[in-house]
């Protein structure tokens, strides 16, 4: 994709085999060999932390028994909604899948039933389901996701910007553009260490923000460049380790109780380090933020908190208020999601006892 055009970071999230991959392939195969258009893709889990979406597709399959499945208590459906809004995607796409499978096929009853009780759901968890747009769409025949179907022309509507057309293309065309902190000291999470100097195999003058990125260092060792490090400017504003920090959590997959000094594991963005939950200040409404209750002795499944967190290594975060990508998280144990949250207010360790490494010093020797 060229740089002339705005560079949008989307996650497609829904219930298992609601066919996400099915139609993601259709739209990039289609996209790429018939309209020259190119799509990026990487294939990651959704519950990491280590990308930031500016838009979030959620897929509900519309096919007998499987909205219901996916809707329900133990679904996904549910879960993937709430966790793209608490991650802070506030825009949403609701693709409506599997519509040759309903009975009668392509039922615009069921189409009708779907867009009501997603609309019911999304509002209860903060989403405003006038700015959210729905499209019908079959995956497995390519139905109206580039090309409109005569039975699938239900109008784009949204309350806020301009939208229009049919097809869920044009309905990744509305996103509205992302407005990307260009004004702010640079904070550039490292995934890994590479041998590239472009984005998309294109050499690029310059880099903004949302972009992902490959460059050389020079005077560093590679030893001292690890994923979960931070790239920054040092005279502008440079960032200072984390003692510690206050956040605002959801819990959503535990099999018992969190209790006040539980250390799972923490992705935030791209650092992946042992973290304690040092003190459980209050219970929290998750959507109003109300309090419920100070002090509580443990957490369970679906409880919201706020809480005061260490992590175990040097870790380098921000308020999400200021610094979005680099104040949300998600918390991990036994290879299963426990918990999402985003930083509230970060206590920083007093300046100057960070470790200043080899190659550093001997370039400023040099300079």
């Amino acid at each position: 994709m060229g740089k002339e055009k705005t560079h949008i970071n989307i996650v497609v999230i829904g219930h298992v085999d609601s066919g996400k991959s099915t139609m993601t392939g259709h739209l990039i195969y289609k996209s790429e060999h018939e309209r020259g258009i190119t799509i990026d893709i990487s294939l990651w889990k959704f519950e990491t932390s280590k990308y930031y979406a500016d838009c979030a597709v959620l897929i509900a399959a519309a096919g007998v028994g499987e909205f219901e499945t996916g809707i329900s208590k133990n679904g996904q459906t549910h879960e993937h909604a709430l966790l793209a809004y608490t991650l802070g995607v506030k825009q949403l796409i609701v693709g409506v899948n599997k519509m040759d499978s309903t009975e009668p096929p392509y039922s615009q009853q069921k189409y009708k039933e779907i867009v009501k009780e997603v609309s019911t759901y999304i509002k209860k968890i903060g989403y405003n389901p006038d700015t959210v747009v729905f499209v019908p769409i079959s995956g497995w025949h390519g139905d109206n996701i580039l090309e409109p179907r005569a039975n699938m022309s239900e109008p784009i509507t949204r309350k806020d910007g301009n939208a229009s057309g049919t097809t869920l293309l044009e309905a990744l065309d509305c996103i509205l553009p992302p407005t990307h902190p260009t004004d702010k000291p640079l904070r550039l999470p490292l995934q890994d260490v590479y041998k590239i100097g472009e984005m998309h195999h294109e050499a690029l003058s310059e880099a903004l923000p949302g972009d992902n990125v490959g460059f050389n260092v020079k005077n560093v060792s590679v030893k001292d460049v690890c994923c979960g490090g931070v790239t920054v400017d040092s005279k502008n504003d440079p960032p200072v380790e984390a003692a510690g920090f206050t956040a605002q959590v959801i819990i959503w997959n535990h099999p018992g109780q969190i209790s006040a000094g539980y250390a799972p594991v923490l992705d935030c963005p791209t650092a992946h380090i042992a973290c304690k939950f040092a003190e459980l200040k209050k219970k929290i409404d998750h959507r109003s933020g109300r309090k419920l209750e100070d002090g509580p002795k443990f957490l369970k499944c679906g409880d919201a908190a706020i809480v005061d967190m260490v992590p175990g290594k040097p870790m380098c975060v921000k308020n999400f208020s200021d610094y979005p990508p680099q104040g949300h998280f998600s918390v991990s144990d036994m290879r299963q999601t426990v918990s999402v949250g985003v930083i509230k207010v970060v206590n920083k360790k007093a300046a100057g006892v960070g470790k200043v490494t080899k190659s550093a010093q001997i370039a400023q020797k040099t300079k």
